[in-house]
Order: C-alpha cells, then structure tokens, then sequence
C-alpha cells in the first residue's frame, strides 16, 4: 500500500483502497450502460455477427468509461485524482488540446 500512495500521491490507505474500488465498480458500470445504448442502434448479439457486435460495443464502453470515472470518483472523495488521471489518460492519447488553457 505504501508504494501505491508513493506513486499515486495519496496520504491514506483509504484513499487507496477507494481507488481501487473505484476502477472495480466504474469498469462493471461502464459494461453495464453500454448494453442499453447498443441495444438503442440496433446492435444486438443474436442480429449482428460477434465480429462486428463486441468491437463496437468494447469502442463503445470506452468513452463511458472515461466520462464516468471521474464521477464515480467523485462519489468516493476521490475527484481531484481521477481528474487528473483522466487529463494525464487523455494527453497521452493526444487528446490533451481537449484540457488545455486559453
């Protein structure tokens, strides 16, 4: 745990711990909200082909992925972390314009 709270920057084990939790339930969450959406296009398992179905549903769950975590965060006192977690994510995906300052 102490080199976790080192190398996150966090000064309780709780913190850690609600870390941790949060990227459990955000993963589960973010599977969880993506059915409903796929089924709303039209995509469902037993209509369309497992090639095509589970690519678009995985590139589905992840942009509710990374726009829920920070709010699942926040649920666990956790905001400011996963903020700049998601800003440091994004950045290296070369969407860092996107946080930028005017």
């Amino acid at each position: 745990m102490e080199k976790l709270k080192q190398r996150w920057g966090l000064n309780t084990t709780w913190d850690v711990i609600a870390v941790l939790i949060v990227f459990s339930i955000n993963g589960s969450f973010a599977s969880w909200v993506a059915k409903p959406i796929t089924a709303f296009v039209g995509l469902s398992p037993e209509t369309t082909s497992p090639w095509i179905y589970w690519p678009l549903r995985i590139l589905l769950i992840f942009p509710i992925y990374q726009t829920t975590l920070p709010l699942v965060g926040w649920l666990f006192g956790q905001f400011k972390f996963f903020w700049a977690f998601e800003k440091k994510f994004l950045g290296r995906m070369g969407l860092g314009f996107l946080f930028k300052d005017k």
